[in-house]
């Protein structure tokens, strides 16, 4: 697995170390380095435990990597928007279960679709919220969840353009046998 350094130089991006984050906005010192220190370290201390909370687990890490789509593989944005469109528009519960069935079916599809992008939204209007307003909200629970959910359906809407392609494939993945 390639890290994150590698996948911005191979998509021909110069990550900035200063500032905010370059890609979501999220008010940092160290730019996108630091927002993924928030996101790979501070959320850990989140209760995802519960089976009722897993859903929120998914949330985040569908939110984050459709933010910061640059530092990622080109088909992670195929994964995650389908993802979210199966849970916000089909109320699909997810659960960790489902992932490599999503994965696995999305990579059939791929064969022969070796054309097709997402062409990200511009960067900073990929969704208002960010890693560090889940960072602050984090010692409470319930305003927690409530965040997670608007940050990812802030992201979400902010792909619009692209969910006609992940509902044409959502609907596969659900009627698959």
């Amino acid at each position: 697995m390639q890290d994150y350094l590698d996948l911005a130089e191979k998509n021909g991006v110069t990550l900035l170390d200063h500032g905010k984050c370059q890609f979501c906005g999220a008010h940092t010192r160290r730019g996108i380095h630091e927002c993924l220190e928030i996101f790979n370290l501070e959320f850990s201390g989140i209760d995802f435990s519960s089976t009722e909370n897993q859903i929120y687990k998914f949330l985040i890490v569908d939110a984050h990597t459709l933010q910061h789509p640059e530092i990622h593989g080109r088909w992670n944005n195929h994964f995650h928007l389908l993802r979210l469109h199966l849970i916000f528009k089909y109320k699909v519960k997810w659960t960790y279960h489902l992932s490599p069935k999503l994965s696995h079916y999305l990579n059939t599809y791929k064969v022969n679709k070796q054309d097709e992008y997402l062409i990200p939204p511009n960067t900073l209007k990929r969704g208002d919220i960010t890693t560090t307003d889940i960072k602050k909200s984090a010692a409470n629970g319930a305003e927690c969840k409530n965040i997670i959910k608007a940050w990812a359906r802030e992201v979400y809407h902010a792909w619009r353009e692209h969910h006609r392609v992940v509902d044409n494939i959502a609907k596969g993945f659900l009627n698959r046998k």
